[in-house]
């Protein structure tokens, strides 16, 4: 295993245990609204407080884009460090037991190593650049499509744009003539491991965060995963709009996008 991808799972499991145990003392969850819909516990801080401490022991060069803390720089620029603590707060704070640790590995621009854990299923999504993906060291591969009919597509609504939500439902209700329905679980990173997987059939979403994408993405990809943006480019950790499934998957998501989509969410 790679070294860095070592110290993510403990980073990654150490953080996981912390959240799932603080539910055992729901009424000591603080939660505070940091942006519109938008909210941020203090078990969110703590466990990317332990994941950061845990990285630092072992890296302390290493640069790290963490979604509370920010950017932490380091005397090394070429290796950054994305986390999420808990992808899927909301779940979180009405005791929705889904929700996960995320965390990837970039070199230069490119995810090296990655891992996604689910604390409350013990389940661990990890993989390494060119070596394939793991859900607990078994070897995952996504569902090869030849076309939409009798899929079940994961997604997110536009909660924190709802200027989007018009042209993201028209989408939603054309790609329902041809898939068979949707999942909107509430955690992006959980989303792209699952497809992974192939507990479902596709994954698409607008305005997500690098943290939210960085892990589940490089997993999804190492199990033969398509993964573009909405114009069907590779801008999506810049854009945040994500399209992924096999190839013929993400053809057939991608014509419904761009026949229902307005020029602010294909650009």
């Amino acid at each position: 295993m790679h070294p860095m991808l070592n110290i993510a799972i403990r980073a990654a499991r150490k953080a996981g245990n912390h959240i799932a145990k603080s539910l055992e003392n729901a009424e000591k969850i603080e939660s505070t609204q940091k942006g519109t819909n938008d909210f941020v516990t203090n078990v969110n801080k703590e466990a990317e407080t332990l994941i950061i401490d845990t990285i630092q022991a072992s890296y302390p060069e290493h640069c790290i884009v963490a979604e509370e803390h920010g950017a932490i720089d380091g005397k090394d620029n070429d290796v950054q460090w994305i986390i999420d603590s808990l992808d899927g707060t909301t779940n979180f704070v009405k005791g929705l037991p889904h929700f996960s640790v995320s965390i990837a590995v970039r070199f230069k621009g490119k995810t090296e190593v990655a891992c996604v854990y689910d604390p409350m299923l013990n389940e661990l999504f990890s993989a390494q650049r060119g070596s394939g993906a793991q859900l607990n060291n078994s070897r995952i591969r996504v569902k090869q499509l030849k076309d939409l009919q009798g899929t079940v597509i994961a997604t997110g609504l536009p909660y924190k744009q709802k200027q989007h939500a018009e042209s993201f439902f028209k989408i939603m209700s054309s790609l329902f003539a041809d898939c068979a329905d949707f999942r909107r679980m509430g955690s992006p990173a959980l989303d792209l491991c699952y497809l992974a997987a192939g507990r479902i059939d596709g994954f698409f979403e607008l305005g997500l965060k690098p943290w939210d994408i960085a892990a589940g993405e490089l997993i999804a990809r190492e199990a033969g995963v398509i993964v573009t943006d909405f114009s069907g480019g590779t801008d999506y950790m810049k854009s945040g709009n994500v399209v992924a499934s096999s190839a013929r998957g993400v053809k057939g998501i991608l014509k419904h996008i761009r026949e229902n989509g307005n020029e602010a969410i294909l650009k």
